[in-house]
């Protein structure tokens, strides 16, 4: 596999991205409203003035997991516009009549759907900690974040939900020919995101370390089996006949 041709699709769908508003705003728009928004509502309410100091850190912890969810949402708003993007950019055929392997386009679009994502994500997470921290500090009088469980959260549990959301929505990209059916199939993999933030929420799932592992572990098992489904399911010839 040769990476430089799947940094030059990537790149190329990159340039693409930054033409298209409603996936900018996305970008921007969504880390806020769930990384400023969740917390400050909780923080700045009576209930959130009322509870102990422990619980509020439970909460909050507990919250924080919604960076989760917002991990597999910007993969599906924006690899579900992978392939047919191309379409509409009338640049579908040039691009899979290209010498690079099957491979190395997926790699390509994946990487172009993974990276902002994961990095607007982070955002989010600076932005939710920074919050936290300074609307608790006299509280709690002590900093809740960073911590181990929200280090977990970070780079274990973030980064193995935004992959399998980025597959998922370049599969799916690569089986429909229209952009709403593409995000809607694509929005599925949120759902056990959302799960796992309500039982959090709920107090039915601790969100502690020894839960995010596993949780990592069984996103990492579906990342790797939806490398496979997308390698065996993609097929070039059939989408140029297909999309014609």
């Amino acid at each position: 596999m040769r990476l430089q041709d799947s940094w030059t699709v990537a790149m190329k769908d990159l340039s693409t991205f930054r033409r298209k508003s409603y996936i900018l705003y996305s970008l921007i728009a969504l880390p806020v409203i769930l990384s400023v928004i969740l917390p400050g509502s909780l923080l700045l309410s009576d209930k959130g003035g009322a509870m102990p100091a422990a619980t509020l850190a439970q909460v909050l912890q507990a919250e924080f997991s919604i960076l989760i969810i917002l991990a597999a949402i910007l993969p599906s708003v924006i690899g579900s516009y992978s392939f047919i993007g191309e379409k509409v950019e009338k640049s579908l055929e040039p691009l899979l009549a290209t010498p690079a392997s099957d491979e190395e386009l997926l790699l390509g679009k994946c990487l172009a759907a993974f990276l902002p994502s994961l990095a607007a994500t982070y955002v989010g997470a600076v932005l939710f900690m920074s919050i936290s921290d300074a609307l608790t500090y006299s509280q709690l009088r002590y900093l809740l974040f960073p911590n181990l469980t929200a280090g977990l959260t970070l780079f274990l549990t973030i980064p193995f939900a935004c992959i399998l959301s980025v597959e998922f929505s370049v599969i799916v990209s690569s089986r429909v020919n229209d952009i709403r059916a593409a995000q809607q199939l694509g929005a599925l993999i949120i759902l056990p995101m959302v799960l796992i933030f309500l039982l959090g929420e709920t107090g039915t799932l601790a969100i502690d370390a020894a839960h995010l592992l596993l949780i990592s572990g069984i996103l990492f098992a579906g990342d790797l089996a939806l490398a496979f489904v997308s390698r065996a399911t993609f097929q070039r010839e059939e989408i140029l006949t297909k999309w014609k």
